[in-house]
């Protein structure tokens, strides 16, 4: 589940905080980068989780309904929400299963916060036409659970507070884990039942040597890579450049020098798209120029072998 993209922020959210800590050990640094990783795996499945609890907490109102339904003598309820064939798959899932066995967190802890997202969805258009649809097939089931996480689960502030308060990773690794699980949602297939492959915790099997490899680089050659910051900046004052804007360009420059295989436009895009999120509005522009200036001094020192595939 976690990419390069995931990575890339998390080791400048802790270069950030390896330099506002003190002299903290970059073995610790190290630690708490794999920790936070595994925390986003944990997100990760605990969204998942999410789709699973409405449709109990669901079940459990449908009941009620029934009962009602029941002695008042009017039509029973729909069941379609309920019997919605991919969320049932998805509760049977055997990796989903394990992750709720083995974890001290579940959704029936917070089990308010799910009665107010039941009540959201019901309300929503999105419901209602799906119950009202013609259309009775599994990618209708699936499609609706699309539609639902995307405009209310990614978007809900409550949600963003209680996560926040499970785990301090989380507030900042949930935007881009609502992508992973969208993208879980659209590959579900009815066939593969409750074996159905989750994203798995690395989407490249080296991509953690990647990631405690860019941190450990990154702060080893602090004073090198500053050099070339400096080269850079040409009438830029150092001191007045946003400190976020130094961390990115410096954690770039490692990613330049350590792997050859990345073409230095895609590492230099990365991170002018990450100056997006973290930096001012204006970091963008200034950091697209200095890594490319950058880059080139890069090659023409011999540091690096590969050469500007297009310009930046």
């Amino acid at each position: 589940m976690v990419n390069r993209e995931l990575i890339r922020a998390k080791v400048l959210q802790l270069v950030y905080a390896f330099y506002m800590g003190g002299d903290k050990p970059v073995d610790i640094a190290l630690r708490e980068l794999e920790a936070s990783l595994a925390k986003a795996n944990d997100l990760y499945y605990h969204l998942l989780s999410l789709i699973v609890a409405v449709t109990r907490e669901e079940s459990l109102r449908h009941e009620v309904l029934l009962q009602k339904a029941a002695r008042e003598k009017t039509p029973p309820p729909s069941t379609r929400f309920i019997d919605n064939r991919f969320a049932r798959q998805l509760e049977e899932n055997t990796t989903l299963r394990k992750f709720e066995e083995s974890r001290r967190l579940a959704w029936k802890d917070d089990i308010e916060y799910v009665r107010r997202l039941c009540d959201l969805i019901e309300q929503t258009d999105i419901y209602a036409d799906y119950l009202a649809a013609d259309e009775d097939s599994y990618e209708a089931d699936r499609e609706v659970w699309r539609k639902l996480y995307k405009q209310i689960i990614t978007v809900d502030d409550d949600l963003d507070d209680l996560l926040e308060e499970q785990s301090l990773y989380w507030n900042d690794d949930k935007e881009i884990v609502d992508t992973f699980v969208l993208k879980t949602i659209k590959r579900f297939e009815p066939d593969a039942g409750a074996d159905q492959e989750l994203l798995p915790d690395y989407k490249d099997p080296l991509d953690r040597k990647f990631a405690l490899q860019l941190l450990s680089v990154t702060v080893d050659g602090e004073a090198e890579f500053r050099q070339y910051i400096e080269r850079a900046s040409q009438n830029w004052d150092l001191s007045r450049m946003p400190f976020i804007d130094i961390i990115i360009m410096q954690i770039a420059i490692a990613e330049i020098i350590t792997f050859p295989e990345i073409p230095i436009s895609v590492t230099i895009n990365e991170y002018i798209e990450l100056s997006k999120s973290y930096s001012t509005p204006k970091s963008a522009t200034f950091i697209n120029a200095m890594l490319d200036s950058i880059a080139r001094a890069l090659i023409d020192d011999g540091k690096v072998a590969k050469q500007m595939t297009q310009e930046v």
